[in-house]
Order: C-alpha cells, then sequence, then structure tokens
C-alpha cells in the first residue's frame, strides 16, 4: 500500500472513541483525518478526500446514514470505500448499510487485527493477514548445527504473528530456512522461518538491509503469544476509559 492510499478519516461524536481509534490507526502505520460529526466530516472532505472513511452511524447531528448516503450520492466521493464502526451488534442497520455500499460493518470495540483486516481489503487488492508491529527485538539466528548454521544475534524490525523481518549485513538467499529464537520479555519463541524476500546494501536511494520471512513452524502457544504481545503494544496505554 502505498503512502497516499493510507488516509482514514474516522467520524466519531465520542471524544474518548475518537481518541482511542485515532491513536490506534496511527499505530497501524495510517494517516488519520478526525471529525466529530458528519457536517464537519463533509467539511473535511471538500478539501481532502480521504481513502477510506471509518464511521459511526450514531453520530451527534446529521445521521450516520443520512452521512453514509449524502457520500454515496456525490461523484466526488462515492467511490471512497466506507467502513461502519458501530455501538452494538444490529442486523437491521447492518442490512442498510451494506444496501447502501458499505464495504463493512463491525462493532466496537473491534479486535485491532479484525479492523485493520478490513481497511486492508477495502485499500488493497493483496491484503496482509497479520498486523506488522514495528518494534526492535533481538533474534538469534540458526542452531548451531550445519542444516541450521552457526548461531548469530540479529535484530528484528518489524514482528508480525506469522512472520518477521530481520535487518541484517547478510541475508540469506529468498527462500533457504532457518530456525529462529525470538526474545520477547523473558520468553524465547522457537520457529523455522523461509525468506520470501530479501535486501542488500547498495547504491541509490538507503533501503534497510535485511530479509523478510514467513514463518513455517511455530506452535500454536508462541504464536498466540505473539499476537497478544502485538496486541498489548498497540493498545495498553490508550484503553483507560474505554
Amino acid at each position: 500500500m502505498s503512502w497516499d492510499s493510507r488516509t482514514v478519516l474516522l467520524v466519531d461524536g465520542s471524544d474518548t472513541l475518537r481518541y482511542y481509534y485515532a491513536i490506534l490507526l496511527k499505530r497501524l502505520e495510517f494517516i488519520v483525518m478526525v471529525a466529530e460529526s458528519a457536517e464537519e466530516a463533509l467539511r473535511l472532505m471538500e478539501r481532502t478526500v480521504p481513502s477510506l472513511i471509518l464511521t459511526d452511524i450514531a453520530l451527534p447531528q446529521m445521521s450516520g446514514t443520512d452521512f453514509i448516503k449524502t457520500v454515496k450520492n456525490s461523484d466526488r466521493i462515492k467511490q471512497v470505500p466506507i467502513v461502519v464502526l458501530a455501538d452494538r451488534d444490529d442486523a437491521a442497520a447492518k442490512s442498510a448499510c451494506l444496501s447502501m455500499g458499505c464495504f463493512d460493518f463491525l462493532i466496537k470495540h473491534v479486535e485491532p487485527g479484525n479492523l485493520y483486516r478490513s481497511i486492508q481489503s477495502a485499500l488493497v487488492p493483496t491484503p496482509r493477514a497479520h498486523i506488522r508491529l514495528s518494534m526492535p527485538l533481538k533474534v538469534v539466528v540458526g542452531d548451531g548445527t550445519s542444516q541450521g548454521g552457526a548461531e548469530r544475534t540479529e535484530f528484528a524490525t518489524t514482528i508480525s504473528e506469522g512472520g518477521i523481518y530481520l535487518r541484517t549485513l547478510f541475508p540469506r538467499p529468498k527462500d533457504s530456512s532457518t530456525p529462529l529464537r525470538i526474545l520477547i520479555r523473558d520468553r524465547s519463541i522457537r520457529a523455522k522461518a523461509t525468506v520470501v524476500y530479501n535486501r542488500a546494501m547498495e547504491g541509490g536511494f538507503f533501503r534497510e538491509p535485511g530479509m523478510g520471512m514467513r514463518f513455517v513452524d511455530i506452535s500454536p502457544e508462541d504464536r498466540t503469544f505473539v499476537r497478544h504481545f502485538i496486541k498489548e503494544q498497540l493498545t495498553s496505554d490508550i484503553v483507560i476509559g474505554l
């Protein structure tokens, strides 16, 4: 996804929820515009057309359904995908929103992973399955055997429950596999990973050298730990009062 297709307009009448989702979306690496009403959202879109609208339907003045109709009746912004973020699971409201052309209907407080996948699915042809968390983590590559290679310590810059990006000047060949030990707090996550792509240090524009790796063997317990760790890092300091 290119940076110019990552702008989300968040519309919600609650200061607390607007703050929570704005911070969460920024940590998911989206550019965020915020509005507390449909009227404010429409004024913002006179100047800037977002990539996606994430809106409540219980808005303080113009209703969310009227807001959706207004967007869908505008030739200039009708193609902007809309994801509804509703206070409760209401089958009639969901049916009405989807019939008006909304892309998805989610319920507060949606899991960060589900919110991320919904937005990704609306914006890109091949959405990522998992959230990628940008965070430095120590990783032991290899296991000292001839097949696994000599152990060496590297650092990851991003991790998801499906894989990892290792910063290294010595990336392995594409499609090669190696054991990993990822050190998170007091836990050692053991996995086998395959190189999906690699980047060497070269001239021109700088890109961090390393390799993107997909986990091909990781225990369900360790995968669950990674998922919960990522969620905690994204939300632990912004959930107060929700």
